[in-house]
C-alpha cells in the first residue's frame, strides 16, 4: 500500500497580521526613499558612469552626495542617510569605486517576497543604521545587541504598547544572563554547582544557537519570558562593559529600531509595528525551522549535510540548506560550503553552490575568490551570473568552451558516483559540442583528474556498441597519454 508522506502545514503568522501583499506595501512606503536614491545610482553611478566612492569604502563621496542632491532635491545628508538605508535594504552592492543595483531593486515594483526581503534586511540591520553611543564600549553595546531579540519577542507577545520600564527589566535578566555564560573558568573548584560538560561547550561557541524560556518556547506558550538565572561563578573581574548602564543602550536600541520602521517609541512606551511584529515571527519560525531541521542534519559539519541532501527533492534539499544555514553564522557556513566544494566529490560540489545560492548576497565576496581555482571556477562563474541577475537557463553563456567542457566532465563524475547508467547516458545530451567525437576530443584536452573513470562509466552504459567502443577507445588513450 504506498503511503503518502504528511507534510507539515505552512505556518500562519499571528492573528491580526496584514497581508502580504499590504506588508509589502507598507516596506515600499517604508523605504520609497531609499529606492529613489538606487535608482538614481543606477542610472548615474553604472558602468561607464562616475565613481560612487572616493576610496573604494561604501561611504558615498561627497561629490557623489553633493550631485544626488541637486538631482533629487535633497540635502546632502539625506542622501547619505538614504543611500545607507538602500545598502542595508539590498538595494544597492557596491563594488569597489561602483555601485549597481541590488537584485531586489530589479524586481522592486513586480515580487513583494523581494520587497520584504529587503526590508527584514534592513531590520536585522537597525544597530548599524543608527549611531551607537560612543560613550560606551564597544562590549557593552554587543551585550545589548545580542539581547534585543528577546525582547523584540516579548514586544511580539504582547501585541500593543509595553512600557520601557518592563522592557529595561527583561534586558537586565538577559544581559545578566550572557554575563553569567561568560564566567567559564572557576578559579575555586565548586563541583556541587558545576555545569554539565555539553553545557560548558555550547556555551564556549559564541555562535551556537541557544533555546531560551523566553525566546522561542516562551513565544508559543503565551507567559512573559521568564529568562533563568544561574548562580555566577567567581571570576577574576567583571566583564568588559559590566558597569555600563542599560537604561541609555536600551534608548539607542529601541530608537535605531524605530528609525528602521520596526517598532513606535515614545511617551515611554514601545509597540511593534505590523511589519516589526511581522518579522519577529518569521525569525521565531526560522528559530524552529532550525530547531527542527527537515532532514535530521542541523548539526552536521557542511559536508555531511551536503551528503545528507543528495537524495532529497530540490525543494526538500532547500529547506534542509535553510536549516542549516539558520543556525550557524553566515561568515563562517559560506567557508564551510566553500571548503566542501573543494573536495574530491564532484556531487558535493555541485550542491554546495546550490547552497550557496540559498546564502545569496553575503556568499559574494567569497564566491569571487575562487575564481583562479581552476575546479571551482565554473561553478563561481555560473552563481555569479545568476546573482548578478542572468537567466538560470542562459547562465552557462558566461563560461568559455573549455570551462564548459571541464564542467561537464565534473557532473558526469557526480553522476557515475551516485547515479544510475541511464542518467550518465542522458547527460551526453548536456555537453555544449555537436558531435561525440567532438566531444571526446575536447574532453581528452581539458585535463579533468576523473577523465578517464567517466569515459569508463559512459562506454559501459551507452547501448550503442558503436559509440561505446569510441568511448573506451578514448578512455584508453587518455590513460596511456596517447
Amino acid at each position: 500500500m504506498n503511503q503518502r508522506r504528511s507534510r507539515r502545514p505552512a505556518p500562519r503568522p499571528p492573528e491580526g497580521t496584514p497581508a502580504p501583499a499590504e506588508l509589502a506595501r507598507m516596506a515600499r512606503s517604508g523605504l520609497a526613499a531609499a529606492a529613489r536614491v538606487a535608482r538614481w545610482a543606477d542610472a548615474a553611478l553604472g558602468p561607464g558612469g562616475d565613481s560612487a566612492t572616493a576610496d573604494g569604502k561604501a561611504t558615498l563621496s561627497d561629490a557623489t552626495a553633493e550631485r544626488a542632491a541637486r538631482a533629487l532635491g535633497l540635502t546632502p545628508d539625506q542622501v547619505r542617510a538614504d543611500w545607507d538605508t538602500a545598502r542595508l535594504a539590498g538595494l544597492i552592492e557596491v563594488h569597489g569605486d561602483s555601485a549597481r543595483p541590488g537584485w531586489r531593486l530589479r524586481a522592486w515594483n513586480r515580487d513583494d517576497s523581494a520587497v520584504l526581503r529587503g526590508w527584514v534586511a534592513l531590520c536585522d540591520a537597525w544597530s548599524l543604521a543608527y549611531p551607537e553611543p560612543e560613550e560606551y564600549e564597544a562590549a557593552a553595546v554587543a551585550e545589548v545587541v545580542t539581547a534585543m531579540p528577546q525582547v523584540l519577542s516579548f514586544l511580539q507577545l504582547s501585541a500593543g504598547p509595553v512600557p520601557v520600564s518592563q522592557l529595561l527589566d527583561l534586558l537586565q535578566q538577559r544581559v545578566t544572563e550572557l554575563r553569567t555564560e561568560r564566567c567559564e573558568v572557576d578559579y575555586v573548584p565548586q563541583p556541587e554547582v558545576s555545569r554539565p560538560e555539553a553545557s560548558r561547550t555550547d556555551a564556549a561557541r559564541p555562535d551556537a544557537p541557544r533555546t531560551h524560556t523566553s525566546g522561542a518556547a516562551g513565544a508559543r506558550s503565551g507567559h512573559r519570558p521568564r529568562v533563568p538565572l544561574q548562580r555566577p561563578r567567581p571570576a577574576p573581574a567583571a566583564p568588559a562593559g559590566a558597569d555600563a548602564p542599560l537604561e541609555p543602550l536600551l534608548d539607542w536600541a529601541l530608537r535605531a529600531l524605530a528609525s528602521v520602521g520596526a517598532l513606535t517609541y515614545g511617551d515611554g512606551q514601545a509597540t511593534l509595528t505590523p511589519l516589526g511584529s511581522w518579522a519577529v515571527w518569521v525569525k521565531l519560525e526560522q528559530i524552529c525551522v532550525a530547531a527542527q531541521s527537515p532532514a535530521g542534519n542541523i548539526e552536521q559539519g557542511a559536508e555531511d549535510m551536503l551528503r545528507g541532501c543528495a537524495q532529497l527533492r530540490p525543494n526538500a534539499a532547500r529547506a534542509e540548506y535553510r536549516a542549516w544555514l539558520a543556525a550557524r553564522p553566515v561568515g563562517s557556513a559560506v567557508t564551510e560550503l566553500i571548503d566542501a566544494a573543494r573536495g574530491e566529490d564532484a556531487l558535493l560540489r555541485g550542491l554546495a553552490f546550490e547552497a550557496l545560492r540559498v546564502v545569496g548576497a553575503p556568499a559574494e565576496p567569497e564566491v569571487r575568490t575562487v575564481l583562479d581555482e581552476p575546479t571551482l571556477r565554473p561553478y563561481a562563474l555560473l552563481w555569479l551570473a545568476e546573482h548578478d541577475g542572468a537567466d538560470p537557463e542562459d547562465a552557462h553563456e558566461v563560461l568559455t568552451r573549455e570551462e564548459a567542457t571541464w564542467l561537464w566532465v565534473d557532473t558526469a563524475a557526480a553522476v557515475a558516483d551516485h547515479g544510475e547508467a541511464p542518467l550518465l547516458v542522458r547527460h551526453l545530451e548536456a555537453a555544449v559540442q555537436p558531435t561525440v567525437p567532438a566531444l571526446l576530443t575536447e574532453v581528452r584536452a581539458v585535463g579533468h583528474p576523473r577523465t578517464v573513470q567517466v569515459l569508463v562509466a559512459l562506454a559501459a552504459a551507452h547501448p550503442d556498441p558503436a559509440l561505446a567502443k569510441a568511448v573506451r577507445r578514448a578512455a584508453f588513450q587518455v590513460h596511456t597519454g596517447g
